[in-house]
C-alpha cells in the first residue's frame, strides 16, 4: 500500500518516502526547489557537476575536497541559485543540504536510478526517466522543523511539507503524464497543483525574499527552462 503499487508514477515526501518508494521504483526523482534542486539544474546546465553531501557530514566535505570537488559555502558558490548562474563549465560543486543532498544520498541506497528535479527542468526530468524505465518514484523533499541553515543545532526535524516541493513533483509528474505513465492519487493531485505564480509568496518563497533572496526565488520559479536532466552516477550528478 505505501508503495503506491499498481501506478507508473508515485510520490511521496522525504526520507520516509525515498524508503517506501525506493523498495519498488526503478527511478527516484528527488525536487528539493528551494533550493538544492534548482542550484544543481543550473550547475549541470552550464556543464558542471555536482556533488551531493549530506548536511554537516565533516568527512564527507573532507571526501569531496579531496575528489578536487570546489565546496559550497567555502568561496563564492553556495546553496543559493544566483551564486552559480556564471559557474564556469567543468566545475565539480560539492553541495551539502539538509534536504535534497541527504535525500540523494538515501536514494541512491536503495538502488535506484537517482534525478535531481525542479520546475526549471521539469519536462527534460521527466523525459529522461521515462527513457530509463519505470516505475518512478517522485521524492518532494519538503522541509525540516528544527533545522538551522545558518547557525549549530539539529539536522533533522519532523518533516513539513511544502508547496515549492509539491509543484515541483507535480509538474515533473504531469509530463510523465504526457508520456502516457498513470499516476498514482498522489502524484495526479500534485499535477493539478502547479501554479509558479504561488512560489514567490508561499513560506520558504516569502522567507527567502525577506532575507533578500527575492533573485533565487524568481530563479526556481521558471518552468521548462532547461534540457538539464542531472542522474546521479558514482555519487555525482551530471
Amino acid at each position: 500500500m505505501w508503495e503506491q503499487t499498481g501506478y507508473d508514477v508515485r510520490l511521496d515526501w522525504g526520507g520516509e518516502g525515498v524508503a517506501a518508494l525506493g523498495r519498488e521504483c526503478a527511478v527516484l526523482v528527488v525536487v528539493d526547489v528551494l533550493s538544492f534542486s534548482t542550484t544543481t539544474d543550473l550547475v549541470v546546465g552550464r556543464g558542471g557537476r555536482v556533488l551531493p553531501v549530506r548536511w554537516r557530514d565533516e568527512r564527507g566535505v573532507a571526501q569531496a575536497r579531496a575528489a578536487g570537488a570546489v565546496i559550497a559555502g567555502e568561496g563564492a558558490f553556495t546553496l543559493r541559485p544566483s551564486s552559480v548562474t556564471e559557474i564556469p563549465p567543468g566545475t565539480l560543486l560539492a553541495l551539502p543540504s539538509p534536504n535534497g543532498a541527504t535525500l540523494c544520498d538515501a536514494a541512491a541506497a536503495t538502488g535506484a536510478r537517482v534525478l535531481a528535479g525542479c520546475l526549471r527542468n521539469a519536462s527534460a526530468v521527466a523525459a529522461k526517466a521515462h527513457e530509463l524505465g519505470g516505475p518512478v518514484g517522485l521524492v518532494a523533499a519538503g522541509e525540516r522543523w528544527g533545522v538551522n541553515m545558518f547557525g549549530r543545532g539539529d539536522t533533522f526535524g519532523p518533516l513539513r511539507p511544502c508547496v515549492e516541493d509539491q509543484m515541483g513533483a507535480g509538474a515533473i509528474a504531469a509530463a510523465l503524464a504526457r508520456h502516457g505513465l498513470s499516476l498514482s492519487p498522489e502524484a495526479a493531485l500534485a499535477a493539478r497543483s502547479v501554479d509558479v505564480t504561488a512560489l514567490a509568496s508561499c513560506v520558504s518563497g516569502r522567507e527567502l525574499t525577506e532575507a533578500g533572496h527575492g533573485g533565487d526565488v524568481g530563479l526556481a520559479a521558471r518552468l521548462d527552462v532547461s534540457d538539464a536532466a542531472p542522474v546521479l552516477n558514482e555519487g555525482v550528478l551530471a
